[in-house]
């Protein structure tokens, strides 16, 4: 049998169950034929090797013909910068074969003086120690026994086992540790500060188990975001530099492309992981190291007793790390949770967390949910898989099993790290009780311990433009982008959405062309782009986007929605209420019923709005009987109730939604005093409506998550309406007017088709009550605002009541205007 371990000749190194040629500290790149032929030379120095000698044994059952080991000889001469004519390690005897004449010694295993010869361990690194832990164990056993034997003591082999494997352990922890003492120590003053930024490197894994591949990686990492310390380098912007560097982004991260990376993207350091087995026993090592020096800045290592054990020993290690760069104590103690209660025990269900982030940043938000679902599965109260998944049922608009999600969260939240806490509590603020002030207060407090977090930036803008301050939600979302260097599909959905909200049309077409070029697509930017085309009016953009959202099942009832509302725009209710119908077919066909029921409901106010009160019952009924507990869904239902009369449903409805959402800040300032205002209206008190919608104000033009994270501006329609009815015709057009300025948060609902028809009726008024020039001038408006509503309407179902009513209404302005030149 063929001795194994490493073999030294001259300044390199093979190792045989690593596989891998060393010249020094690098690792040098051999082909496995070439690696094969070296090994048989190394093993045999001094004898003469024959070609068919070679190949029997090299290659026994691969049938390679003498050229290929020619090939090989030439490859390993290259790498072992061999010169034509040197001939410094492998001789060629002409009509005999080949002949390697260095000397060679045999590291090991041949006895373990590699634990005492310092001058030997300063050869080789942690992850060379750790695969050879199996020749070590057999060592330990063997000499164990041995003078067990001498001593005259009867070999026990049950009784032996536990002693045996704690000096095993302790032989390899040993190694690991005087391998990082002599050869890896860096100076001390070269550590990092709170402005550098680090890179994860994969671990390399010789354990043989993949569920170590990546989830060792995710652990570090969430580990490491504790620290406000340290600022691990996004996984986005880590996808971005490897594009740059002409690599794929799901390329492998080693060590060598991990110094690399850290280089292009202008980071201190990289951090190294590795993970071995010994039986049953686990040893990892983290090392961090300067990218352009090389110098080690820290390194820790640490054994786990068990499978079961390794996030735990993982984690105790990281927090060691956190300190060799540089954080003070301090910070250590007040942010350091142990990984298993910051997170979860169980490795499967991190690795299935892990494919969720994964696919949320790559193919979005419906891909990612079945792993979520799967960690959750495995692991009932994991409180940051439940906080992942209603972020992305929020991202699909399943607003029910997003507040749900985010509720389980919170309440799992004292088992969970700082950072995760706060991320937690904000969320849960913002998606399920509605608390806008809290949810910003608490990104806030976030965002000042942890000022280089993206993703408290991208957060804090959603709660700002949820009370409708699109300057601060923009400008918080660049905030974030900028930190983040490459922006994530969040960051992008939101910087379109504030800037369309901010009525910057041409800009939002420059964000999302530069973001659809980094492969950063996704449905809500598609959304906006048919938005964008309807307001052109542009139809090939709108058929584009159609398209686009027909060839993806899981959104397809999205684009169907859109192109109903904008039906129905356009008075084609017909038209729009078959798209409804496919809309919701759609969503249910994935199980996106909550969203196919605000399309219902949505469509019950056109009905309403349009005159069709029996319609509109219908629909909104349909809705409730879809997702009856679903927040949006009721409003939207309630509302509906209230346009179409049903006065006994709306207050149940309205009674329902005070008792379960007490502290939603749009449910009390515009939802609820909307509803009661339309009620007032039914009842013929418009003082009373105008009365309810003053608590609206302060966050009047804010946007609504459960509709596309726009505003079709109720309150404010309703509003116009009261002073309608009050006889108030400049402030009832000021308010429809409102509408009208701001499409790009009211989008096509038919709020903003109906206020072309308010702004007419409010001059009209106007004309009638006025005297002289003031009411010819807004007659001729008020004829002109007509016009527009029934020149947008001019192929509109011609059985519409409200449409009726218009032409009969400019028919008789006309008739007055008439009547007055003459």
């Amino acid at each position: 049998m063929k001795p194994e371990g490493i073999f030294q000749f001259g300044k390199f190194q093979v190792d045989t169950l690593a596989r891998s040629l060393r010249r020094e500290d690098e690792i040098v790149a051999l082909n496995r034929r070439a690696f094969d032929v070296l090994l048989y030379l190394v093993q045999n120095p001094g004898k003469v090797l024959t070609r068919k000698e070679l190949l029997n044994n090299v290659w026994a059952d691969t049938f390679v013909d003498e050229n290929s080991l020619v090939q090989s000889i030439s490859a390993l001469r290259r790498a072992l910068e061999e010169k034509p004519g040197d001939n410094n390690y492998i001789v060629t005897l002409p009509g005999r074969g080949y002949q390697f004449i260095i000397p060679v010694q045999v590291l090991a295993p041949a006895n373990l003086t590699i634990v005492k010869d310092s001058a030997t361990l300063a050869g080789h690194s942690p992850t060379a120690l750790i695969v050879q832990q199996h020749t070590i164990r057999t060592r330990v056993i063997t000499e164990e026994k041995a003078s067990s034997a001498a001593a005259g003591v009867p070999e026990s082999p049950v009784a032996d086992i536990p002693k045996l494997w704690k000096m095993a352990v302790a032989v390899l922890s040993a190694s690991l540790l005087i391998a990082g003492s002599l050869y890896y120590r860096s100076p001390q003053g070269k550590r990092l500060t709170e402005k550098d930024t680090v890179v994860l490197a994969d671990f390399a894994n010789t354990t043989g188990d993949a569920i170590f591949d990546d989830t060792l990686k995710t652990a570090l990492n969430i580990s490491l975001r504790q620290s406000p310390f340290l600022n691990v380098l996004p996984d986005g912007q880590v996808t971005n530099t490897l594009k740059l560097m002409m690599r794929p982004a799901e390329a492998k991260i080693t060590p060598d492309l991990a110094r690399e990376l850290c280089q292009r993207a202008g980071s201190k350091a990289y951090i190294a992981g590795l993970i071995g087995s010994l039986g049953n026993e686990y040893v990892l090592g983290l090392k961090a190291i300067n990218c352009q020096s090389g110098d080690t800045l820290a390194e820790e290592q640490v054994t786990a007793a068990s499978k079961e054990q390794v996030l735990d020993a993982l984690g105790k290690a990281a927090s060691k790390l956190r300190v060799e760069l540089g954080e003070s104590l301090a910070t250590l103690q007040k942010f350091d949770v142990p990984f298993y209660q910051a997170t979860t025990s169980s490795l499967e269900a991190l690795q299935a967390f892990n494919f969720g982030l994964k696919a949320t940043n790559e193919k979005g938000s419906a891909a990612a949910i079945p792993h979520f679902q799967r960690a959750i599965e495995l692991d009932p109260d994991f409180a940051m898989a439940y906080w992942a998944i209603g972020l992305d049922y929020f991202g699909l608009d399943e607003l029910g099993q997003a507040r749900e999600c985010l509720t389980k969260a919170f309440q799992l939240r004292e088992h969970v790290s700082e950072a995760e806490k706060m991320e937690i509590a904000a969320a849960y603020y913002l998606d399920v009780t509605g608390e806008l002030e809290k949810a910003a207060r608490t990104y806030e407090e976030e965002i000042e311990i942890y000022p280089r977090r993206s993703i408290a930036y991208l957060h804090l803008a959603l709660a700002y433009g949820m009370q409708g301050e699109y300057e601060k939600a923009a400008e918080s979302t660049r905030q974030g982008v900028r930190l983040m260097q490459d922006p994530s599909r969040i960051a992008n959905d939101n910087l379109v959405n504030d800037i369309v909200g901010l009525q910057r049309f041409d800009e939002a077409r420059q964000v999302i062309r530069d973001a659809q070029a980094r492969n950063m697509d996704d449905y809500q930017l598609h959304e906006v782009l048919y938005v964008l085309g309807f307001f052109g009016p542009d139809s090939a953009v709108m058929t584009e986007q159609q398209l686009w959202f027909a060839a993806r099942p899981q959104y397809e009832n999205f684009g169907l929605a859109l192109a109903s509302d904008a039906e129905a725009y356009r008075g084609h209710l017909d038209k729009a209420r078959e798209l409804t119908k496919r809309a919701l077919d759609s969503a249910t066909r994935v199980e996106g019923k909550e969203s196919g029921a605000i399309w219902q409901a949505i469509a019950a106010q056109w009905e309403a709005a349009s005159g069709n009160p029996a319609e509109a019952r219908h629909s909104a009924a349909e809705a409730l009987r879809l997702a009856p507990a679903n927040q949006g869904v009721e409003s939207e239902a309630a509302l509906a109730f209230a346009m179409a009369g049903d006065t006994a449903r709306t207050e149940s409805l309205a009674l329902d939604l005070e008792k379960r959402f007490p502290l939603d800040t749009q449910m009390q300032l515009l939802w609820l005093p909307t509803i009661r205002a339309q009620l007032a209206l039914d009842r013929k008190n418009p003082a009373a409506a105008l009365n309810s919608l003053q608590a609206a104000s302060p966050i009047e033009l804010g946007n609504i998550q459960f509709v596309n994270n726009i505003s079709c501006l109720y309150h404010v329609y309703v509003r116009g309406e009261a002073y309608l009815a009050g006889g108030e015709g400049n402030a009832a057009a000021a308010e429809f007017q409102k509408i009208l300025d701001h499409s790009g948060i009211v989008w096509n609902c038919w709020t903003g088709a109906l206020a072309h028809l308010g702004v007419a009726r409010a001059k009209a008024l106007r004309s009638r009550t006025s005297q002289g020039e003031d009411a010819d001038a807004a007659r001729v408006q008020a004829l002109a605002a007509y016009k527009d509503f029934l020149t947008l309407w001019k192929d509109a179902d011609t059985a519409i009541p409200i449409l009726k009513q218009a032409e009969t209404e400019y028919e008789k302005l006309r008739g007055a205007q008439e009547v007055v030149r003459r």
